[in-house]
């Protein structure tokens, strides 16, 4: 229980991965939105199809809002696109990150609630993330933030030091709790998903990649489709795997066995942007794999990096003892 309670205010854990998570949803978010500006006004503005009347009406029932719906003005929607835009960019290069991740999760969530009837589970996943990051010192590292220089402690006082204390304490509980909620959530997302899949007869029989190849909506390559699915054996075997992956998440998580499923994962995650044509939903799980991912392989990145390029302080020699814990504790070796 000690343990528990140390690892929960003492430091804060897996910064770098957290970092990866706001750098991955924000841009993906960014490119959903410069790929679906031609088509904004249909998708959530005042020539949709689905009103803002209508919209109203749902939110009457079920509780959502939007700020897209405070105006049925295009004046006022191209404004609230534009917001979105400089807002994800700025949530991306991680700048003023605690303020402008709120104003990200009210733009991620204010979108989906707009639109709600053509979202799918990467929209889920990247609207429950965009929450969770507000919680998160997502911004100490590869950001803008973590390039101003705090003020020496010697110029705070006794009792600006005090308060940084209790401030940087309320905020380490809360960075930690957000992770391991983010962790939790795929977790239960790759468990949920896989115990599904075993209930299915399709999947029993490894029939499943055979209709989900065959369907004419997911078929952006179909000549690429036919011809994996003229290999029946080993689209069976790939469809047990896929099952077998996601039953096994959640308990490989503190073995080495991580690694190899979370490279199998993201060789899944590919085939499905590839063959499905979903790469929104996939940049989503891939970047949501990256949480457990232990801080010090985010780290050696710095090391493929120029010195030029580099931020001050990027490469130098840190203090073993300070290192930052990992969300998911590692396994000596050489993975990872």
């Amino acid at each position: 229980m000690g343990t528990l309670l140390a690892l929960l205010i003492e430091r804060p854990v897996s910064l770098y991965a957290a970092a990866v998570l706001r750098i991955g949803y924000g841009l993906l978010y960014l490119v959903f939105l410069l790929r679906e500006f031609p088509h904004r006004d249909e998708i959530w503005g005042p020539g949709s199809p689905w009103t803002p009347a209508l919209a109203q009406q749902l939110f009457d029932e079920t509780g959502w809002v939007s700020i897209l719906t405070l105006s049925d003005s295009r004046a006022y929607f191209e404004v609230c696109y534009g917001a979105a835009l400089v807002t994800s960019v700025l949530f991306t290069l991680g700048w003023r990150t605690r303020a402008v991740s709120v104003l990200f999760a009210v733009v991620v969530a204010s979108f989906h609630a707009r639109a709600i009837f053509m979202t799918d589970g990467g929209d889920n996943l990247i609207l429950l993330m965009s929450v969770y990051l507000v919680f998160t010192a997502c911004g100490r590292r590869w950001s803008l933030d973590a390039r101003r220089k705090a003020a020496p402690a010697a110029e705070r006082g006794r009792l600006g030091q005090r308060f940084h204390d209790f401030r940087r304490t309320v905020g380490t509980v809360l960075h930690n709790c957000g992770m391991f909620v983010i962790a939790a959530q795929v977790c239960f997302l790759y468990g949920s998903a896989g115990l599904y899949k075993v209930q299915g007869g399709s999947w029993g029989n490894g029939t499943a990649l055979h209709y989900v190849l065959n369907l004419e909506l997911f078929r952006p390559w179909p000549a690429l489709s036919h011809l994996l699915d003229e290999h029946a054996i080993a689209m069976a075997i790939a469809g047990y795997l896929t099952v077998l992956l996601q039953v096994a998440f959640p308990f490989v998580l503190f073995g080495r066995l991580k690694y190899p499923v979370l490279t199998m994962l993201l060789g899944l995650h590919l085939g499905i942007a590839l063959l499905l044509g979903l790469p929104l939903f996939s940049g989503v799980m891939i970047v949501a794999d990256a949480v457990f991912l232990p801080d010090r392989f985010y780290r050696s990145l710095g090391h493929l990096w120029p010195r030029s390029a580099r931020p001050p302080g990027v490469g130098k020699t840190r203090d073993p003892a300070r290192r930052e814990p990992a969300l998911v504790p590692t396994q000596p070796g050489p993975a990872g």
